[in-house]
């Protein structure tokens, strides 16, 4: 396996597809995979080409985290040293900001498409995306503190947002394994799915947002990841441009127009 290999893309009908591809490892985290998702992520944001993203794992697992067997091969995760290394910290930082980072912020309708375990660092990839598909096989953990670890990978603050703070405590302090259903219940998935069709229930999502309004979406999706940092009215005074913006677009013309007819819009592609 190249290092390439570590991270496979398609992209068809508007659909870019992420594959991390260590099955072997349960698609744990290597830095040849970071460095080419993050320039994967990169790229697929910046493609006219592309309408919806949708980040998978290879074989039975979404992605297990940092590679613990390599930590314990290194004499643990800082590699034996006593002291941390600023340059780790850097490099560390980095592959964030290239991977979670990146999604976090990306313009285009984001799916993470679970098969199974999503833990640790895999985890806050998951978290970072805006919808999660999972099935009855689908397993959660943050997984830090059994590894004496504090955690990475942004999964704290992205748990705090979405399941509120003592829910994040929880998971984060007593690391429980979730499954597919108790992760619906709580929030972290949007959608439970059979194991058997959970790549076409996953395409069908990412199809019905590949046909979707882009600029719309995408001033949607803005609107939404500034809302927490804002007061009502800072909030409203940032979404109206936005808002009148989509107004001027072909889209909203065709939506217009599809609505009187009593038909589907067909946007622009």
């Amino acid at each position: 396996m190249t290092d390439t290999d570590h991270v496979l893309y398609d992209l068809s009908d508007g659909i870019a597809t992420i594959t991390l591809n260590r099955p072997d490892r349960r698609n744990a985290m290597s830095v040849p995979m970071i460095e080419r998702l993050g320039e994967l992520l990169a790229q697929t944001d910046e493609d006219p080409d592309v309408r919806v993203l949708v980040l998978t794992g290879a074989g039975r697992a979404f992605c297990s985290g940092g590679d613990v067997q390599q930590f314990d091969a290194d004499g643990g995760e800082g590699g034996g040293a006593t002291e941390v290394d600023p340059a780790g910290v850097a490099d560390q930082l980095r592959h964030q900001e290239l991977t979670v980072g990146r999604l976090h912020a990306f313009t285009k309708p984001t799916i993470a498409a679970l098969p199974g375990a999503a833990a640790g660092a895999g985890l806050g990839l998951a978290l970072a995306t805006d919808l999660r598909i999972g099935t009855p096989r689908t397993v959660v953990a943050t997984a830090f503190a059994a590894v004496a670890l504090s955690g990475d990978f942004g999964v704290a603050w992205l748990l705090d947002r979405l399941v509120g703070p003592a829910r994040a405590r929880e998971l984060m302090l007593l690391g429980p394994r979730l499954d597919g259903q108790a992760c619906l219940d709580l929030g972290l998935l949007s959608r439970l799915v059979p194991e058997d069709e959970l790549v076409d229930g996953t395409r069908a999502v990412a199809a019905q947002l590949a046909a979707g309004p882009a600029l719309a979406l995408a001033s949607i999706k803005h609107n939404l990841r500034e809302a927490p940092h804002q007061t009502l009215s800072e909030s409203m005074a940032a979404e109206v441009p936005r808002h009148k913006a989509c107004g001027l677009t072909a889209d909203h013309v065709e939506a217009a127009r599809a609505f009187v007819e009593k038909r589907p819009p067909v946007f622009a592609r």
